[in-house]
């Protein structure tokens, strides 16, 4: 009997992809809260932007909330990776709870440089999306009136301050490289003398995980991302494959594949957000396989061995 062949599928699949450091602590943390202390932990806000991973965690006990009144007395909370505003832990503090904050290392560095700004008397020109938890979080740290909020060139070409010798600026940590080099190309011009972050706020992995997409996306007919509809760093990545002329869709798991957008690909990329695990990447490139003879091919453009310690009184779990 003749077995009808395969088409032929080549895969470009980028590194690094998938989950970062900061990601890993997170979901470590709730997992280790788990082990010491039962189930349930509360969980205020989605933990990281991914729903296999959410659900995961509530089928070992994590109760998800989105704010701290819907906290019972007397269990543990969790803060997500996101950062929080202020008023959180204090809340917490005020009614007793015990909480662990899973704040990425790297977004608590932006906090504490909002903190000093605003301290020394500046005035901060915040770089970031409108109601994204960690500009949230980032806005929270200091007295209101403190930040004003940047996203686009055209804000950057408006923005009126008090005081245009007494500036900073600070970014969201998962925001296009290319996007944020524009606006802060327009705010230098207007305002020379505006203080920079001394290193820069967007992060490693961010700006690893676009440059892995940006080195495959010219040679391929289309490049999956996978990832959540809520995930900045996620959403980049389909816009910096679009940006090098190549179309790129979002999907979350292999049942949101559609067989036709494969029609007359040969050369297909994958990448991956920083909080997607690659699980669901083997899930879809396996889906991919029922139906075309997949070559894969890893294009690595940059290593990652950083780690975060976990919070005291987690580590020795």
């Amino acid at each position: 009997m003749n077995m009808q062949q395969k088409p032929f599928l080549e895969l470009l699949i980028a590194a690094p992809r998938g989950f970062c450091a900061g990601v890993d602590r997170a979901i470590q943390i709730v997992e280790r809260a788990i082990e010491l202390h039962g189930a349930p932990v509360y969980v205020r806000h989605e933990i990281v932007h991914n729903k296999y991973v959410v659900e995961s965690l509530k089928a070992k006990g994590a109760i998800f909330v989105d704010e701290l009144d819907e906290v019972p007395d007397g269990v543990h909370v969790v803060f997500s990776a996101h950062g929080v505003p202020k008023s959180v832990p204090a809340a917490a503090q005020d009614r007793g709870l015990s909480y662990f904050d899973a704040t990425c290392p790297l977004v608590s560095k932006v906090h504490r440089q909002a903190e000093r700004l605003v301290a020394a008397g500046r005035h901060i020109l915040f770089i970031g999306h409108a109601g994204h938890p960690e500009v949230v979080g980032t806005f929270g740290q200091v007295p209101d009136g403190n930040l004003t909020l940047i996203e686009t060139d055209a804000d950057a070409r408006a923005v009126a301050v008090a005081d245009p010798d007494n500036l900073a600026f600070l970014t969201q940590t998962t925001l296009s490289v290319e996007d944020t080099a524009s606006i802060l190309a327009i705010l230098q011009q207007r305002f020379p003398d505006i203080v920079a972050p001394k290193a820069d706020d967007i992060c490693y992995a961010t700006s690893n995980r676009q440059a892995a997409v940006r080195a495959i996306a010219a040679s391929c007919d289309l490049v999956l991302v996978i990832g959540a509809p809520n995930s900045s760093n996620s959403l980049r990545l389909v816009e910096v494959a679009e940006r090098e002329g190549t179309t790129a869709r979002l999907i979350q798991r292999a049942a949101d594949l559609d067989f036709d957008w494969l029609a007359g690909v040969g050369t297909l990329g994958i990448s991956a957000g920083a909080s997607a695990p690659e699980i669901l990447v083997r899930e879809v490139i396996d889906h991919i396989a029922t139906r075309f003879d997949v070559a894969e091919r890893q294009v690595e453009t940059a290593e990652e061995n950083i780690a975060f310690k976990l919070p005291r009184g987690l580590e020795a779990a």
